[in-house]
């Protein structure tokens, strides 16, 4: 039988493995950072019709320049921002590997404070870009001196920040991403994924991108929009910034039911995004309850809680398991990250944990 080694694939693509976590059918799973709330019934009567309406369109390519959603991302984002701003596509992944066919690429280099989101890496290596990481601050922060430094010693095409950051879940300041963005010579991302889990209050770096033409601002409806199956990503940035992203975008890569579904959503952004207090104060409960187990849970501004003190995670990641309960083991050694679910999943997982107690590390 053949395998991958026998086929002329690039030779920097050899040896590599393809991102993803383990697909296993639990009653818990809480180890992708997905909105565990199911989507509530009459948004997902509304987003049904207009999918169905869509559906008689479907002999007909679809809006290639996505109009009507792009105005709808804009509403919901506010910030004064014009659809012009704004940018879509399968997923804020394929919205990032947008961004590095049109930016990085062969003798261009991506910067990344590590540990931060595995497919940073892939995504430039895919687009033959140089991937170079640098390190963070105790306890995975990372201040404006430290960030700075790092893209002064580097100077990179690309600088990737993760706000809050995965899989740490670290918030970043507003201070850090300005001081990269006034820094860095070439484009910055600041990915905001989890950006609605943030703690009320928090200041996004849409705030930032008036007169930073290189500044470009990435979101997901994935997350905090129980969306994670639509595969929506977004971003905003300077218009120009844009243009350059649809030299590299296949023809009409946002499908008719996949503009419809997400219109729906947005349509209901109060009712959507009315879950993500509770998920918050889940998050909270999780970071109390394993602080009195006697592991170390980090400062999350996102919906999962990374935790360290595991004498083995695989030990621990396997009890759970046996218990219905799937988290995430993200190669960090003495740490294991879990998504902050529903109370009943929360209560479940806080439950399976204080058996595994005892493997916390010895301090």
């Amino acid at each position: 039988m053949t395998s991958l080694e026998d086929l002329p694939i690039r030779d920097d693509l050899r040896g590599r493995t393809p991102y993803g976590a383990p697909q296993q059918a639990v009653p818990v799973a809480l180890n992708v950072n997905e909105n565990t709330h199911p989507i509530p019934e009459d948004v997902a009567h509304d987003v049904v019709a207009r999918v169905a309406a869509a559906i008689l369109t479907l002999n007909r390519y679809p809006d290639r320049e996505f109009t009507e959603l792009r105005r709808a991302l804009a509403d919901y984002l506010g910030h004064g921002l014009d659809p012009a701003q704004i940018w879509a596509a399968n997923g804020s992944n394929e919205v990032l590997q947008h961004i590095l066919q049109a930016y990085g690429g062969p003798g261009r280099t991506a910067l990344g404070f590590a540990p931060t989101y595995s497919m940073y890496g892939l995504l430039a290596s895919g687009t033959g870009t140089e991937w170079i990481t640098a390190g963070r601050d105790e306890e995975f922060e990372l201040s404006a001196a430290t960030a700075v430094a790092a893209v002064r010693a580097h100077d990179p095409d690309i600088v990737l920040l993760c706000a809050p950051n995965n899989p740490t879940g670290t918030p970043l300041s507003l201070e850090t991403i300005e001081a990269v963005a006034d820094a860095a010579r070439g484009i910055v991302v600041v990915d905001e994924a989890y950006f609605e889990f943030a703690d009320p209050g928090s200041q996004s770096a849409l705030t930032l991108l008036a007169g930073r033409p290189r500044l470009l601002v990435s979101r997901t409806m994935s997350k905090a929009f129980a969306f994670a199956g639509a595969r929506v990503g977004y971003l905003a940035g300077d218009p120009a910034a844009i243009d350059a992203l649809r030299l590299v975008r296949l023809p009409y890569h946002l499908s008719a039911l996949t503009q419809a579904a997400a219109l729906g959503a947005l349509a209901h952004s109060v009712e959507m995004l009315s879950m993500v207090d509770e998920i918050r104060a889940q998050r909270e409960r999780i970071s109390t309850e394993l602080g009195r187990l006697g592991f170390h849970p980090y400062r999350s501004g996102s919906n999962f809680v990374l935790f360290g003190g595991v004498d083995d995670p695989g030990a621990v990641f396997g009890q759970l398991l046996a218990r219905g309960i799937l988290i995430r083991e993200i190669g960090i050694p003495g740490h294991l990250r879990v998504t902050a679910g529903t109370e009943a999943e929360t209560t479940a997982f806080l439950e399976a944990i204080a058996v595994s107690a005892p493997n916390r590390m010895a301090s």
